[in-house]
């Protein structure tokens, strides 16, 4: 349901973008997403499409860029990509971890009709 919330704050930033450029209407957004982010593509877009109607953003195709999680140990310094699940370091084993990259939510940029 988080999805929800989310969706609207990209519209808002859309339309308001949109706006400011003086577009006839938004046609393309462009969304990151790092894998450890929890949102849902499908659910994203389907909000999307109910919102969206009536404003300047109707009709915009949502593109997702998924972004890899990136981990680094904290005891031994190995950065590593994490494939499942979150795991211990791979090298050492340690639990001491952070995350690099792959909890982002970001929109990258939008494209408009003049």
């Amino acid at each position: 349901m988080h999805e929800l919330s989310v969706t609207e704050s990209v519209l808002e930033i859309a339309c308001k973008h949109g706006e400011k450029a003086r577009a006839k209407k938004v046609t393309d957004i462009f969304l990151v997403i790092g894998k450890l982010s929890s949102i849902v593509d499908d659910s994203v877009q389907f909000y999307w499409d109910f919102i969206s109607k009536g404003t300047l953003c109707e009709g915009a195709t949502l593109h997702f860029k998924r972004i890899p999680a990136e981990l680094i140990c904290l005891d031994c310094d190995h950065k590593y990509t994490l494939d499942d699940e979150l795991s211990p370091c791979p090298r050492c084993g340690s639990a001491r971890i952070r995350v690099i990259s792959g909890d982002e939510f970001n929109l990258e940029s939008i494209e408009v009709q003049r």
